[in-house]
């Protein structure tokens, strides 16, 4: 699968890791050419051509921290982390989801990839061992305990979540959340736990939602999600019955849909529809690509 079709993926931004460790170099590109991307909280500032709206360093506030995103050709690229906690849902909500539709790939992912590391910070400003201050180090990918007889180091998380489709005779297992929009099904999903591989992940996941069992389970593609920081690592599996046992604390509905239903949904929802049998998750959500992968194997 092409990941450059994968919403947040394809950030233009260099990482620059060598420069994250020479803290001469960070200073360095702190000149009137770096950018500062200009952000309401989480939310993301467009311009009126619907393009990331760049600043620059003076614009941020004076007791602010800044995280160095990475280097856009020569110039440094930075997001700014305020001492009060970001207003807004560290959630996906109206800003982020017309983000979504009209920026281009390039700028979506380094708004993504922001995202997720001002939202970090803002909740990382104190230590997990001893509960003293930290303070920002190696450009924003670290945080350092402030206090001598710690200075425990903390590191910007991910949270992997596994999102499946599964198959059988032809059909595919689908289900819905209450809070999904009406008649919206999608891939089951949850997060990985402590111990266990992606495959036993995935199995005990469509077993606790739909009460299946998942055997043969196949990575297809993953996308990072930064509401707050997650990365969705999509995959497919096999069941040798049907039966369904559903999750009612967790789900609302989890039932097997036909490859032509799944092909007219996704069809559907790449037209800003919804398709007859169900509504798909749109194009921007890694259960659509899954979709769509599956569709496309089968044809």
């Amino acid at each position: 699968m092409n990941s450059a079709a994968i919403a947040f993926s394809g950030s233009h931004i260099d990482r620059a890791d060598l420069v994250r460790n020479d803290p001469a170099a960070l200073e360095a590109l702190k000149t009137w050419q770096a950018r500062l991307l200009r952000m309401d909280g989480l939310d993301p500032v467009l311009t009126p051509d619907n393009t990331l709206d760049w600043g620059s360093l003076s614009d941020a506030a004076p007791d602010s921290e800044l995280v160095f995103l990475g280097l856009d050709g020569e110039r440094g690229c930075f997001a700014e982390v305020r001492p009060a906690y970001p207003s807004g849902s560290p959630h996906a909500g109206p800003a982020s989801w017309n983000a979504m539709a009209v920026l281009e790939a390039g700028e979506l992912a380094a708004y993504g990839g922001a995202r997720s590391l001002v939202n970090w910070h803002a909740r990382h400003r104190f230590c997990a061992v001893c509960g003293s201050a930290t303070m920002l180090a190696k450009g924003g990918w670290q945080r350092t305990c402030t206090n001598e007889a710690c200075k425990s180091e903390h590191f910007p998380r991910v949270d992997p979540v596994t999102i499946m489709t599964v198959e059988y005779d032809g059909k595919l297992l689908l289900g819905r959340q209450p809070r999904f929009p009406a008649g919206r099904y999608s891939a089951l999903a949850g997060f990985v736990e402590p111990g266990e591989t992606i495959e036993e992940a995935v199995a005990r996941e469509v077993f606790e939602e739909a009460g299946v069992r998942a055997r043969d389970v196949e990575y297809v593609v993953s996308q990072p999600w930064p509401f707050p920081s997650s990365l969705m690592i999509g995959c497919h599996a096999f069941a040798d019955d049907p039966a369904i046992v559903m999750d009612e604390t967790e789900m609302e509905d989890v039932r097997w849909f036909t490859r032509e239903e799944v092909t007219e949904a996704v069809e559907a929802a790449e037209r800003g529809e919804q398709g007859r049998a169900f509504g798909a998750p749109p194009k921007t959500a890694v259960a659509h690509a899954l979709l769509r992968w599956w569709v496309e194997r089968g044809a």
